[in-house]
């Protein structure tokens, strides 16, 4: 665990100021990697809409500043922080974060998701900042369009792929949290964020509705048509991880039980045993069930 010391809250504070120097918006975190500010709404009656009018600090990503003097004066109300938070969407970047996490549990290999999805919709991710994580994971930076608002999502694009858009927030290199320290993947501490590609930008972006979208209200025939081709378009190697992502989306959308036999013998026919398909499908349950 991170020594939590002065120098690590001045260290932290020195990140975040040249990381504002820069255009990013910043705000403290804890050793967690939440806000380090308590709200000043703690106890009112829920809901709660303040993002920030009332005019006191404590409001999270939404006190995000690039202002050097209101960063100190955050930092001087979170004595405790350890790290900092960067607000994604914002100009004049309008960073997308792409948050590639190595999960064994679950069998993910995010970065293989992502260059699977580079071939089949024809992008490459340029050369961009990088960020690495305590735990093995990194976080790509892109910047995005000022007309185009990219959600956050988690593992919607594909298994251990998150990402932070509009409302969300990144970890800052140099932040110290409980299990260790981000930092700069080597060769792109002098890289500016890269736009993202197009085709990508496409997928990080929901569609509008077409006529004869499944929805909810699809007779349960015709629901998850789409998440069973998927499964049985898999090859040697993306069997467990199209599985597992597809039977996220069936549960997100109330139909995992419905389709968790379907799902089963389309992850037969690919190779995959019974007992492996259904432990896939059970950890799909839990994760989703737990983000409710």
């Amino acid at each position: 665990m991170a020594t939590i010391d002065r120098q690590t809250a001045t260290l932290a504070l020195a990140h975040a100021l040249a990381a504002a120097g820069r255009g990013l918006p910043v705000f403290p975190l804890s050793a967690t990697k939440l806000p380090a500010l308590r709200s000043p709404h703690h106890g009112e009656q829920p809901p709660v809409h303040c993002r920030g009018e009332c005019g006191l600090p404590g409001h999270g990503v939404h006190d995000a500043t690039t202002d050097p003097a209101a960063v100190r004066a955050l930092f001087a109300a979170a004595p405790r922080a350890t790290g900092y938070g960067i607000a994604c969407g914002r100009a004049p970047h309008r960073l997308i974060g792409i948050d590639l996490d190595i999960d064994t549990a679950y069998g993910n290999d995010s970065v293989g998701a992502l260059q699977q999805l580079a071939l089949q919709h024809l992008f490459t991710i340029p050369p961009t900042v990088t960020v690495l994580t305590p735990s093995g994971g990194r976080h790509l930076w892109l910047t995005g369009p000022a007309d185009t608002p990219v959600p956050n999502s988690a593992s919607r694009l594909a298994p251990g792929i998150d990402v932070r858009g509009s409302g969300g927030y990144l970890v800052g290199p140099g932040s110290v949290t409980t299990h260790g320290r981000y930092r700069l993947a080597p060769g792109t501490a002098r890289l500016t964020p890269a736009p993202c590609p197009r085709a990508l930008l496409r997928l990080l972006t929901p569609p509008r509705r077409a006529p004869g979208t499944l929805t909810s209200e699809t007779p349960p025939g015709r629901r998850g048509e789409g998440l069973i081709h998927f499964v049985l378009a898999a090859h040697e190697g993306q069997r467990n991880t199209r599985l597992f992502w597809a039977a996220c989306r069936a549960y997100e959308h109330g139909f995992g039980d419905a389709l968790a036999d379907a799902l089963t013998t389309a992850a037969i026919r690919t190779g995959l045993t019974e007992q492996e398909a259904r432990a896939a499908i059970a950890s799909a349950e839990r994760l989703t069930r737990g983000r409710k």
